[in-house]
């Protein structure tokens, strides 16, 4: 430190002088001194101390003209809250026009020239003493500047910093959250900056943002710097790295997805500092950073959650931002502070939203948390519009701003037509508890003021805005009351998109993960379409194909990233508790309707008992399908390291029959045993039962389906609502059925489960399963914890037997 200790190098800046020079600094520095040996990169820079905001305003004789301004403040006036506001800024900027200061500043940028060159570009950014503690984000309340290229503009920028303690949002914040407007003093980050212009940046979260979970990390990015993914104008690329086998050395990228990244933040010349310029299409359809980067930063990101936990004495999941040099290639963290708001969550209790109905959507986005809510639409298009912004009404905007906060902290739900996951509507929208729905790409044109809508983040990664006010209900669970019992509850589960979520909810793991699911909603194309294009006679369907796959060196590539993506999500999530895969099991028709699946599928009067499940995989109409199946299933378990993954053989009607199917999956790389690899067996023909002492010789399981199983048991079409009513579970039939399966799979140890509703809905079948000595339940994720009461209830009243592990 200098003589007047006005400045403070990062080398000589740790955790403990947030009360110096503020959160965000101290962290800097604390990056910068104790993480370069383990390679994590950050660029030099000086901290000017919140000693000299202290100073400067004694010397100016500016705390008593702030007492007297703030005393009394209504913040809910917000046109007297922003007139006072403003006042105090004027007070602030002129009280540190001091040439002592100026002088200090203006040594240490020359020194910054010294290492990196004259006329050296900067960040400036505020750092308050408050700011970034695990309990308070301070996000966006205070302002940054960029590409700051001389000591007189570098001062200028300082005093903004300083006079942003005081912007409307800053005071709202305080006042929301406890903090003494006087007792928070704020310190100016001065840093080299990161030629991004040039290549990319972004945020990466060491947890998922919606659920919590622990075990992933969110990497975020998009070209340019990197204020347009936090202010939320940027629909960035998002990536998923699975921490655990990511440590265990398996480097690969759990999933992707390609953002729009429509304009990009631009070093530009004379006194504006930066500019957006419009991002080109072949640049928009591209990642804007590759799997070798992705996996630097989620190691750099491991070593700062590592660090920062060490430090706390407790995990700690961090937010960091990173830039990529256009012009080195290099990759640094400009800023990690503790992440506020998911990781709070408490596992106390657990709330689950549904729609009771459905109607018209108007908008579709990324989803923000996992709430509904319904309100009258107020689209906001600048901010003279704020002041007519009641309470309960749903803001709807292009984009939200920091200054913004008091009014959004009102709303009954956020729309915004751009934006990810973590731009500045989503962060606050999390922190408030408030449904957000952002990256719509046109809401505010499909919208018009005062017209009622519902806004649902509870389907998943999509979030939807319908026409009207929707029915929904919320339950609202204790688990510390919950009794877990010792036969597995496991769940039933397709939608990558609500993995993470479900897996934080008490369970057991996965007990039938439906491929065909993701298949249908990640893929929508016909295996054989992408195995065999060139059979493909549908122009249409030609056409998008190739624009689904055009980045990909071969079309089935893109199959094989998509399915290994979804599948290696759902095993992410609950690792290491078991996800029993489904391999594929449409109907013909249902093939059908996928793109370029006409040409390959054969027309059957009922598909229900026709050329499905295992039938297929050896069949020679379909074995190049069933291969790309096999590489992506393949790919979670050997390069993702998702060992937990065990695959499950559907419809499988003879003994001949499976043993097709486990040769065709040896010549694909999956062959039973290796690795750990187990392999099931649907239990849902009568054939199955009957044979399965000899299914248990190939099969390390079973899971009885019993929607299929009744059906065939009892000549009942499962989709005929005029023979509906004799679909029963509870037929003596069936349940001879049931104990048969249980009994023989127990006899041959090998482990048996259900997955299907019939002992969520009848308490009698719950019970009798677990007279048995089923190993394993698996429901649909809302029928998990009545499940548990009922089986739990069961377990009470009979004598169970052993449970063979799982």
């Amino acid at each position: 430190m200098n003589a007047s200790g006005y400045t403070r190098w990062f080398k000589d800046i740790g955790l403990e002088d947030v009360p110096l020079v503020g959160g965000k600094t101290a962290s800097l520095g604390e990056l910068y001194s104790a993480l370069a040996r383990q390679g994590v990169k950050v660029p030099n820079g000086f901290a000017l101390t919140a000693s000299a905001y202290r100073d400067a305003l004694a010397q100016a004789g500016a705390w008593d003209k702030l007492r007297k301004l703030l005393d009394g403040l209504d913040k809910r006036n917000i046109a007297e809250l922003a007139k006072r506001a403003r006042a105090a800024r004027a007070i602030v900027y002129a009280a540190t026009d001091q040439e002592a200061l100026r002088r200090e500043v203006g040594n240490a940028y020359r020194k910054l020239e010294e290492e990196y060159g004259a006329n050296v570009a900067v960040a400036v950014r505020s750092s308050a003493t408050a700011e970034d503690l695990p309990t308070a984000s301070f996000a966006g309340q205070h302002e940054s500047f960029l590409n700051v290229r001389s000591p007189d503009d570098l001062m200028l920028a300082c005093r903004r910093c300083f006079a942003s303690l005081f912007t409307d949002r800053a005071i709202s914040y305080r006042i929301d959250n406890g903090f003494d407007h006087f007792k928070v003093a704020l310190s100016v980050a001065v840093m080299k900056m990161v030629r991004s212009d040039l290549a990319a940046s972004g945020v990466i979260f060491t947890l998922d943002t919606e659920s919590g979970h622990r075990d992933v990390l969110l990497v975020t990015g998009a070209y340019g710097l990197g204020e347009n993914i936090v202010q939320g104008t940027v629909d960035p690329d998002e990536f998923y790295v699975h921490k655990p086998t990511f440590n265990h050395g398996f480097r690969a990228v759990l999933s992707r997805r390609i953002g729009t990244k429509q304009i990009r933040m631009v070093y530009a010349k004379g006194r504006s500092t930066t500019r957006n310029v419009t991002t080109s299409k072949a640049a928009r359809e591209q990642f804007c950073i590759d799997d070798k980067d992705v996996l630097e930063l989620a190691r750099c990101a491991i070593v700062v959650e590592k660090h920062y936990s060490e430090r706390a004495g407790a995990p700690t999941p961090m937010d960091v931002e990173w830039a990529k040099d256009g012009n080195t290639g290099g990759l640094y963290i400009i800023q990690a502070r503790p992440e506020t708001v998911a990781s709070r969550r408490g596992p106390e209790a657990l709330e689950s939203y549904a729609l009771q109905s459905t109607g018209k959507v108007v908008a579709a986005g990324r989803a923000v948390g996992e709430k509904i809510a319904a309100g009258r639409i107020r689209l906001i298009r600048t901010e003279h519009d704020l002041r007519t912004f009641k309470p309960g009404e749903v803001l709807v905007a292009s984009a939200t701003s920091p200054d913004w906060e008091p009014v959004m902290k009102t709303a009954a739900a956020i729309v915004t037509d751009h934006g990810g996951r973590t731009c500045h509507a989503a962060i606050i929208a999390r922190e408030l508890g408030v449904p957000a729905v952002v990256g719509t790409e046109n809401v505010t044109r499909l919208v018009k003021n005062g017209m009622t809508v519902t806004v649902s983040c509870a389907d998943g990664d999509i979030g939807h805005v319908y026409d009207g006010a929707l029915p929904f209900s919320v339950e609202r669970i204790t688990t510390d009351e919950l009794e877990r019992p010792l036969t597995k509850i496991m769940v039933n589960l397709g939608n990558p998109e609500i993995a993470f979520k479900t897996a934080m909810a008490p369970n057991d793991g996965v007990g039938l993960a439906r491929m065909e699911f993701i298949i249908n909603q990640h893929i929508g194309i016909h295996p054989m379409a992408l195995a065999q294009p060139a059979k493909v006679r549908s122009a249409s369907d030609r056409r998008s194909i190739e624009r689904l796959t055009g980045r990909y060196r071969k079309p089935s590539d893109f199959f094989v990233e998509r399915l290994s993506e979804g599948v290696g999500i759902i095993a992410a999530a609950f690792y290491p508790r078991p996800v029993i895969i489904r391999l594929s099991d449409f109907k013909t028709n249902e093939y059908a309707n996928l793109l370029g699946g006409a040409d390959f599928e054969p027309k059957e009067e009922n598909p229900m008992i026709g050329f499905r499940g295992a039938a297929r995989y050896a069949h020679p109409a379909y074995a190049e399908g069933f291969a790309l199946e096999c590489a992506a299933l393949r790919r979670v378990r050997s390069a993702m390291g998702l060992t937990n993954l065990k695959i499950m053989i559907p419809f499988c009607r003879r003994i001949e029959e499976a043993r097709n199917v486990l040769d065709a999956m040896a010549g694909n790389g999956l062959t039973r045993g290796d690795g750990g690899l187990e392999i099931f067996m649907m239990c849902e023909i009568p054939n199955n039962v009957i044979l399965i002492d000899q299914f248990a010789k190939l099969f390390d399981g079973f899971s009885i389906g019993s929607n299929d199983l009744t059906q065939l048991t009892l000549g009942v079409d499962r989709d005929s609502d005029i023979v509906a009513f004799d679909f029963d579970e509870r037929d003596p039939g069936m349940l001879q059925m049931l104990r048969m399966a249980v009994t023989g799979a127990k006899r041959n140890r090998r482990h048996v489960g259900i997955c299907g509703e019939a002992p969520a809905n009848y308490p009698e079948i719950a019970k009798f399963l677990t007279e048995l000595g089923i190993d394993s339940i698996s429901v649909n994720p809302s029928s998990v914890m009545r499940t548990m009461r009922v089986v739990h209830e069961a377990e009470r009243t009979v004598a169970k037997p052993t449970v063979l592990a799982s």
